[in-house]
């Protein structure tokens, strides 16, 4: 089965990681968000792939879901000693991953293929894209400090602010990295990983050419929102401050022009019904995903309900 899978942040790895172990057959394909790459301390950071990257190859650090494992932290140590930013926490492994990045994009490398260097060297055995090698960038619009960078509102301010919109610069002038459009059309179906609509997913979507190329697929999403909150980050807060009511079904109505079905946790099972009345085929079963086990066997549900659909 071929697998188009969008995703950004932990909660897109945590199911990336549990297809990719959930089937040795699996031809899988991950489009990655981009809208939250930032330069920062002179070197391009790239979150939500770097992430992705690490899951893959095994070296994801498990407790946080982002950066390396056994990662040492002496380079951000120093900075701060020496009165250096130190909101955005680098560790040693992690920077020689940014360092190199950035040399190579600075010798006009794109970014896809520096992708598919760093993961040919780290025997990443599915394909990681970029949504583009363009740069786009996330801006919040917030109550308290009017437009704001995503990883200003995110990380150094700690979602507080009161979000107002959220737009997508340089979104107008990118295009879909190179096999992005392949990938969608030569897939049996998409799964939209339980990243963050807005600022995750979003992005994605809105780069030329992949919203027509989405519509032909069969497409299954899975809410990052379970019980009305947050399986993690801003996502519930994010529909609040936005005068929407968090909730899987809120999930389900986001993407309602889009997707086919939508997989929500069993605690969500009464709102099925309103979920079928738009017209969208509910699965329910465990989607907060605590261990390595939790997100396998989230991954071969989500892999046996596309079958279903398919079928």
């Amino acid at each position: 089965m071929k697998i188009v899978a969008l995703a950004g942040g932990v909660g897109g790895a945590k199911l990336i990681f549990g297809l990719a172990r959930a089937s040795d057959t699996l031809d899988l394909t991950v489009i990655v968000n981009t809208g939250d790459d930032f330069d920062h301390l002179g070197m391009r950071i790239c979150p939500d792939i770097d992430t992705i990257c690490y899951t893959l190859a095994g070296l994801a650090n498990p407790d946080t879901g982002w950066g390396r494992v056994d990662e040492s932290w002496n380079f951000i140590t120093e900075l701060k000693a020496i009165g250096g930013e130190d909101w955005f926490r680098l560790g040693d492994k992690d920077l020689a991953t940014h360092v190199e990045r950035t040399k190579r994009l600075n010798e006009g490398q794109t970014l896809s293929k520096i992708i598919k260097d760093f993961c040919d060297l780290w025997n990443v055995k599915h394909l990681v894209l970029p949504m583009s090698d363009q740069e786009v960038a996330t801006i919040v619009s917030t109550l308290e400090y009017g437009e704001i960078p995503f990883q200003d509102y995110f990380v150094k301010k700690k979602c507080e602010p009161t979000i107002k919109s959220f737009r997508f610069a340089g979104i107008n002038n990118a295009d879909p990295a190179p096999g992005v459009i392949d990938s969608i059309e030569q897939a049996d179906a998409i799964v939209i990983c339980p990243s963050n609509p807005w600022v995750s997913i979003d992005p994605i979507i809105n780069i030329a050419n992949i919203l027509p190329s989405l519509r032909q697929k069969t497409i299954i999403a899975i809410s990052p929102i379970v019980g009305g909150k947050s399986i993690k980050g801003p996502a519930a807060k994010m529909y609040s401050e936005l005068g929407i009511q968090p909730s899987a079904f809120a999930i389900a109505k986001h993407y309602q022009n889009l997707i086919k079905a939508i997989v929500i946790d069993d605690q969500d099972i009464s709102l099925k019904k309103d979920m079928t009345n738009l017209g969208i085929i509910p699965f329910n079963t465990n989607i907060v995903m605590k261990t390595p086990e939790d997100k396998i066997n989230l991954g071969k549900d989500v892999l046996n309900y596309i079958d279903r659909i398919i079928r």
